[in-house]
C-alpha cells in the first residue's frame, strides 16, 4: 500500500490515502488505525479527515471501545452519498448505464437496445437519454457526480477518445462519444476498453481481495481478456491489451475474418454457438430464418442472437443433449485458452463474466473446471481459483464508473 507524507504540498495525496484505506475497510477505522495504516501523523490524519468530513466524503458512524484507559475511538467510514460516477457500456447488443456511489455500490441502472441503424449519432442520442433517465430516477444531485466513464469494444484510441474500427460495431468508428457526453452533461468523460473496465470493476468493488494476478474472461457480443498483474490492471501501452481473438484453439472450427480457422474470438462468439445450436437442432429456428439454410455465415440480428443464446443455456440446463454438445465443445476451447493463459502469466484467479456469461455459466463452469484441474496436474502447478463475476452483466459499465472513481479518489492509478 502507498504511504503518505506530512507536507502541506501533498495534502490532496494524503486525502486520497485516507479514502483508499477506508475503501479497503468497509466496517470503518478509527483515526489511530488510519494513522497506522498510512504512516501519517495523528495530527495529519485529524486534519485530513476533518476536511473530508466537511466535503461530505467521510462520516463518523459511532464509537469502538479501546484497550486500556481512554475514551472510545470514533469510527469513520466512506459516506456512500459523498460522490457518484456514471458508467456507460457500449456493446453492439446492449447499452448499459449505471450510477456508482463512493462505496462502489450500484444505486441505479438502465439498459437500452442499441439503435438498429448502428449509427453513432443515434447511439449517442440514446445514451444521453439513458443517462438523463438514470439521474432523474436516482434523485442524486448533479454536483455530487464526478464524471462519466465509457467502456466500449476495442480497439480504442484512448488519447483521442474514439473507437477504432470495432468489428461488430463499424458505425461507431472514429466517433468522439466522450466529447459529446461532456458537451451534454458538463462532466469529465473518459473512454476505456470493455475488458479493461471489467477487470477494474472486480478490483474496485472487491478491494480486500488478496489476489495479485487475475484474468477476467469477458464474454459479450465478442470475447476478450482483462488482466491484473502484480496487483495492477494491465491495460497495455495503447490501453488495448486483452485482444485475444486470434489465438487458435480449434483448428477445425469456423473460419475467422483473419483467414484462419478456430480463432478463440470466433469460436466463442455467441453468434457461432447459436449457429452450431441451430444446425444441431438444439434450439428453435427463429422466424427471420424460416425457409433458409443455416450455413456458417447466415446473417442473424444481434437481438435474435442474444435471445437464442439464452435459450441455448436454458436447453442445456434442462439436459438437451444437442445443447450440451454445443457448450461442451465451446468449453473445451475455453479451457484450452485459459490453461495457456495461466501457464504464460502465472495467474492465480480466473473470473468469468460479461453480458453473455450468465446465460451459460452453470454448465460452462462444470465443463471447464475438470479440464483446467487436469491441465494443472499435468504441468505440476497449483489449481487456480475459478469464479463467476459477482457483479453480473453490468460489469463493464461498473468498471467504467470505477475508473472515474479511481482517478478522483485513489492515491494510485492502477491501469498500466
Amino acid at each position: 500500500m502507498a504511504k503518505g507524507a506530512n507536507f502541506p504540498v501533498i495534502a490532496a495525496i494524503n486525502e486520497t490515502l485516507l479514502l483508499d484505506v477506508l475503501r479497503r475497510a468497509p466496517a470503518g477505522l478509527s483515526r489511530v488505525e488510519m494513522a497506522r495504516e498510512t504512516e501519517l501523523s495523528a495530527q495529519a490524519v485529524s486534519n485530513v479527515s476533518r476536511r473530508l468530513i466537511d466535503r461530505g466524503l467521510l462520516r463518523e458512524v459511532g464509537n469502538r471501545a479501546v484497550r486500556g484507559p481512554g475514551k472510545p475511538a470514533t469510527i469513520l467510514q466512506l459516506d456512500a452519498a459523498g460522490a457518484y460516477a456514471i458508467g456507460v457500456h457500449l456493446d453492439p447488443s446492449v447499452l448499459t448505464c449505471v450510477l456508482l456511489d463512493l462505496r462502489a455500490q450500484v444505486v441505479a441502472r438502465t439498459r437500452r437496445r442499441p439503435p438498429q441503424s448502428g449509427d453513432a449519432g443515434d447511439t449517442v442520442e440514446l445514451v444521453t437519454e439513458a443517462i438523463t433517465e438514470l439521474l432523474a430516477a436516482s434523485g442524486v444531485h448533479r454536483d455530487r457526480i464526478v464524471g462519466i466513464g465509457v467502456a466500449g469494444p476495442g480497439p480504442i484510441d484512448a488519447e483521442a477518445g474514439v473507437l477504432v474500427r470495432p468489428r461488430l460495431a463499424p458505425g461507431w468508428t472514429g466517433f468522439h462519444l466522450p466529447d459529446r457526453l461532456h458537451e451534454a452533461f458538463g462532466l469529465p468523460t473518459t473512454l476505456t476498453k470493455d475488458v479493461t473496465a471489467a477487470v477494474l470493476a472486480e478490483e474496485w468493488t472487491n478491494p480486500i481481495s488478496e489476489r495479485q494476478n487475475t484474468a477476467f474472461i469477458y464474454w459479450g457480443t465478442g470475447v476478450g481478456v482483462g488482466l491484473v498483474l502484480d496487483g495492477a490492471v494491465h491495460a497495455g501501452s495503447s490501453q488495448n491489451a486483452g485482444d485475444v481473438g486470434h489465438s487458435v484453439v480449434d483448428p477445425t472450427g469456423p473460419q475467422c475474418v483473419c483467414g484462419r480457422r478456430g480463432c478463440f474470438g470466433e469460436v466463442m462468439r455467441p453468434y457461432r454457438l447459436v449457429i452450431d445450436a441451430l444446425q444441431r437442432g438444439a434450439i428453435p429456428m427463429p422466424p427471420e430464418l424460416a425457409g433458409r439454410a443455416v450455413d456458417d455465415d447466415v446473417p442473424i440480428r444481434l437481438e435474435t442472437v442474444d435471445s437464442l443464446f439464452h435459450i441455448l443455456g436454458q436447453s442445456a440446463a434442462l439436459g438437451n443433449e444437442a445443447a450440451l454438445a454445443v457448450l461442451d465443445r465451446a468449453g473445451q476451447s475455453l479451457a484450452l485458452y485459459v490453461a495457456n493463459l495461466i501457464a504464460l502469466l502465472d495467474i492465480d484467479q480466473v473470473v468469468f463474466g460479461g453480458p453473455s456469461w450468465p446465460a451459460v455459466q452453470e454448465h460452462m463452469m462444470k465443463s471447464i473446471a475438470p479440464l483446467l484441474a487436469a491441465a494443472a496436474e499435468a504441468s505440476g502447478t497449483q489449481p487456480v481459483a475459478l469464479v463467476s463475476s459477482s457483479i453480473g452483466d453490468d460489469v463493464a459499465a461498473v468498471g467504467a464508473a470505477s475508473l472515474v472513481m479511481e482517478r478522483n479518489f485513489s492515491p494510485r492509478y492502477t491501469l498500466r
